[in-house]
């Protein structure tokens, strides 16, 4: 009799598991992380390109000295600045590397209006070709982050939902990743430019 209900229950019970996301929580989480080192692969491309667009520009403008210091010290600063998948649920440590990134970019945006007031600099074909490396390298960090902030909806959608809630906080004690968020004040605006 005992052994009877123990074949009946034995099929329910594995049903029972598979819908309290048993191994889908593992794998939204697993994605959200794969998609993390995604974001961390371009800002390091974009990393490894400053240097030779400080270069160039060093070469041209000189005297713009504080403009390429600034991007260098950005640089460093967004370097050492860094954020392990272990650390994508803690919003104070996303914001911290979050906030290192947008000093780079805001360093490099004075950098390439410095472009702007070099014809010379403008028409080099090393400053150019390095120009359209950075621009592509921001695109595909702007990809970047959007797919990591899907796959962290993803999961986060997905433990808080039923039935795999059950199986997020009873088996994994599952807590909710950080997506990026437009630091920007006016980040809905498109900024305006003039010469």
């Amino acid at each position: 009799m005992i052994r009877s209900r123990l074949v009946l229950t034995a099929p329910f019970a594995t049903l029972a598991l598979a819908g309290c996301g048993v191994n889908a929580i593992p794998t939204a989480e697993e994605n959200a992380k794969a998609k993390w080192a995604d974001v961390e692969n371009q800002y390091q491309r974009r990393a490894d390109l400053v240097p030779n667009l400080v270069a160039t520009v060093k070469g041209y403008a000189t005297h713009e000295q504080s403009t390429l210091e600034g991007v260098t010290n950005a640089r460093a600063k967004a370097t050492s600045v860094t954020l392990n998948a272990d650390d994508l649920s803690d919003p104070a440590k996303v914001k911290a590397f979050q906030d290192a990134q947008n000093q780079l970019s805001g360093a490099l945006g004075r950098l390439l209006a410095v472009q702007e007031a070099y014809p010379d600099l403008k028409a080099n074909e090393q400053f150019v070709a390095l120009q359209s490396q950075l621009e592509g390298t921001e695109n595909r960090i702007a990809v970047a982050r959007s797919d990591y902030n899907q796959a962290v909806q993803d999961y986060n959608t997905r433990i808080r939902t039923f039935p795999d809630a059950i199986g997020a906080k009873l088996i994994y004690g599952a807590k909710p990743i950080t997506p990026f968020k437009a630091t920007a004040a006016n980040a809905e605006e498109a900024p305006k430019v003039s010469f």
